[in-house]
């Protein structure tokens, strides 16, 4: 293996344990020497961190290929990017990066072959492209553009409001919001937000701890302040839920949507705007909230406005349905539901959207790869199925008022297709836009997709992509991603860094669709959730071993890989399985299960990982929670010579989503165990740490922060797995 070991010995630093740190969970005593790293704003946390972003500086310097990595990465990026066109008002809108812009670019044509014009260019809102555009809507007749702005990454929103004519910014500025939408009444006079109390710390916004409740739905007329907005709902009674507030289609309801977590469950309410007495603006000075109507008052299934005539109202759901149909409803009637779409006995009906009068544009998720249908919207009758390559439908775009849609399509060897389609003619989709990156030939590529028998025997699906014609000798270098969790389908997508890794260092690529993601439906989420979290670890040793077994690789060259949740995966997998890796990139991951409810919004994952103040969820989470069980492997019967692999941990300053805590935390257990309290360690591959700055959980980032860290990381794998470059 390629580690620093031989020929240099990392010195980690001294880090204070507090040992006086211990919970009593049920009678378990558990230590957390490191409880004092939850604090961001303590010197002792900042020094710790200037430590390990200087060890993190000694490796990288040592990973040869790293400005090669760079350099081929941001030469295979730099490609035009466009997403699918939409219409508002009479004009089309879509977002285009040029290539290498930090953000992409909003534009607008009066027809499709008209010059496109500029009307929001975030990159000019900050030198270093760290203010993301992260939500956006605008008023029904397009006059005005309501967009939220995100800086460093961070969860936290703030509203603007353009003139789209003059493109001049209106004097309203909306403070405080996170996980929101933005819906105009089609009067164009303001419109719904969620926003959460002003935070009573005083701290760089998108870098505190503290949990994020209380959520509130208001109304906001243009032209007036913030504190004059109208409170529409709250419920004081249960500050964890979160609410979704939409318009429908007619412009005649609100809907609310309540949600407990991130199960697929919600309550829906519906309120009739047009009768309420003097509209909104006589609820203003008002200390009542909306009087909504509450359809389905309890959390037993997902649901979901696809259209509504008048009260008869049509649904995406779940409701015993774990892969999802359509049904529909009279809010007059609302004990009897009719099943428009049935459920498919194998595939999931991923999404569905009115378009054209009277039809629907479904999507279905079939073994991972996108089938697009055209249905009928009163009886659910198939009317034709759309042509699509094996891979992800990357957007839909269309209104119910037109016949024309446009839809996104993707693959790990495809950039990017946009397609257009009359629904009103009987001809088949042409190709709007096709995106082509210069230095890549798919021509060189396959992609295979295997099932792979778990160590239950279930089947778990697995896509690799490689050099065509490769030898099965187990030589090559690879690279397994995952995330399992959250009913998240991690399906094909076309990727830069990963076409540079195989095209020039000879790397296997693997995603391993794992349960606890949303690939087959609610059975397969709940199959890797709660008390079956255990199933997604063993299904990604599984696939792990496939790949050696089957000639792609060997341990000490598998790399493994994924953020978040998946960060959780990767080093829940290197904990039990040290033996099985050559190497560890766990992004932003929720590492320490036991205190991760009590940060920010982490309150909504209890419903899939489970809480420790519940004893019988907490014998669920200390069996695997990453922080608690990092031990030596060599001190193990048949561990001889066995050690962690070279990992590395990626977390960010601003990363208010999982808080780097859990990183930061795990980081010192594991340099702790492994190296600094043991007298004959055998512990020589690197345990390092990756912390950004101006960054978050992922979204929002700007181009040259994602090249550079997926170079950093990239060629730390190299090095690590002992990959060579080549021209």
């Amino acid at each position: 293996m390629g580690s620093l070991a031989e020929t240099d010995v990392l010195f980690y630093p001294d880090v204070r344990r507090d040992e006086s740190v211990a919970d009593d969970y049920h009678g378990v005593r558990v230590a957390d020497p490191y409880r004092w790293l939850e604090d961001p704003d303590a010197e002792e946390v900042k020094a710790f961190v200037a430590e390990q972003v200087k060890l993190m500086d000694t490796v990288l310097q040592s990973c040869d290929v790293r400005q090669k990595m760079n350099n081929k990465i941001t030469e295979l990026f730099d490609y035009p990017k466009f997403e699918c066109p939409f219409k508002r008002g009479d004009k089309y809108f879509y977002f285009h990066n040029k290539g290498l812009q930090p953000q992409s670019v909003l534009y607008a044509q009066d027809s499709l072959d008209g010059e496109p014009e500029v009307i929001l260019d975030p990159n000019e809102l900050s030198e270093d492209g760290t203010v993301a555009l992260s939500v956006y809507s605008f008023s029904e007749n397009a006059e005005f553009l309501a967009f939220g702005l995100s800086a460093s990454g961070s969860d936290w929103v703030t509203i603007k409001v353009l003139r789209v004519a003059t493109k001049a910014l209106e004097p309203d500025v909306l403070c405080w919001v996170k996980f929101s939408s933005i819906a105009w009444t089609h009067d164009h006079k303001g419109f719904f937000y969620c926003r959460y109390p002003t935070p009573i710390k005083d701290a760089d916004a998108g870098t505190e701890t503290d949990l994020n409740l209380s959520q509130e739905v208001y109304y906001h007329f243009l032209g007036t302040d913030q504190s004059e907005d109208i409170l529409c709902w709250k419920d004081s009674d249960n500050p964890k839920w979160m609410f979704g507030a939409e318009v429908t289609d007619d412009g005649k309801y609100l809907v609310l949507s309540i949600e407990e977590g991130c199960d697929p469950v919600n309550r829906l309410y519906l309120c009739e705007l047009d009768s309420l007495p003097n509209g909104l603006q006589g609820w203003k000075g008002k200390d009542e909230l909306l009087p909504f109507e509450r359809l389905v008052d309890k959390f037993d299934a997902k649901y979901e406005v696809i259209a509504n005539d008048g009260n008869v109202f049509t649904f995406r759901t779940n409701k015993n349905a774990p892969r999802y149909k359509v049904t529909r409803v009279d809010t007059r009637n609302p004990e009897t539901w009719t099943d428009i779409i049935a459920e498919s006995a194998k595939d999931v009906l991923d999404s569905a959207q009115c378009v054209n009068h009277q039809q629907l544009v479904v999507s279905y998720l079939s073994d991972v790869k996108h089938v697009l249908e055209v249905r009928d919207l009163e009886h659910g009758t198939l009317l034709r199925t759309l042509p699509l390559d094996i891979g992800t439908v990357s957007g839909i775009s269309g209104r119910r008022k037109d016949a024309e849609i446009f839809y996104g399509f993707t693959s790990f060897l495809t950039p990017g297709v946009i397609y257009r389609c009359d629904l009103s003619e009987d001809s088949e989709p042409t190709v709007f836009k096709e995106t082509s990156v210069k230095g890549f030939d798919r021509t060189r590529f396959e992609t295979k997709q295997v099932f792979v028998p778990s160590k239950d025997g279930t089947k778990v699906p697995m896509f690799i992509v490689a050099k065509k014609s490769i030898a099965l000798d187990g030589k090559h270098p690879a690279l397994l991603y995952g995330y399992g969790g959250f009913n998240i389908s991690i399906t094909p997508s076309f990727s830069a860094s990963r076409i540079v890794l195989i095209q020039h260092c000879g790397v296997i690529f693997a995603i391993a669709n794992i349960r606890g993601g949303g690939e087959y439906g609610e059975e397969w989420h709940r199959a890797g959730s709660l008390g079956n979290k255990q199933n997604c670890f063993d299904d990604f040793q599984a696939c792990s071993e496939y790949l050696i077994k089957e000639g792609y690789t060997q341990p000490r060259k598998l790399g493994i890989e994924g953020g978040s949740n998946g960060g959780l995966l990767v080093a829940a997998c290197i904990n039990q399985r040290p033996d099985l890796y050559g190497c560890a990139l766990a992004h932003v991951g929720v590492m320490d299960m036991l205190r991760f409810h009590k940060f920010t919004i982490g309150h909504a994952w209890t419903t899939d990982y489970g809480c420790s103040e519940k004893e019988e969820e907490f014998k669920w989470l200390i069996k695997y929670s990453p922080l608690h069980n990092v031990l030596r492997p060599w001190e193990k019967p048949d561990g001889l010579g066995v050690q962690y692999p070279p990992t590395m941990l990626l977390t960010a300053d601003h990363d208010d989503r999982v808080v780097p805590l859990h990183t930061l935390k795990l980081l010192a257990t594991l340099q702790h165990v492994l190296v600094k309290s043991s007298k004959s360690s055998n512990q020589t591959n690197p345990i390092v740490a990756r912390i950004d700055t101006k960054a978050g959980h992922g979204a929002g980032r700007p181009t040259k922060k994602m090249i550079d860290e997926a170079a950093d990381r990239l060629s730390f794998f190299v090095k690590m797995t002992g990959a060579e470059w080549t021209e």
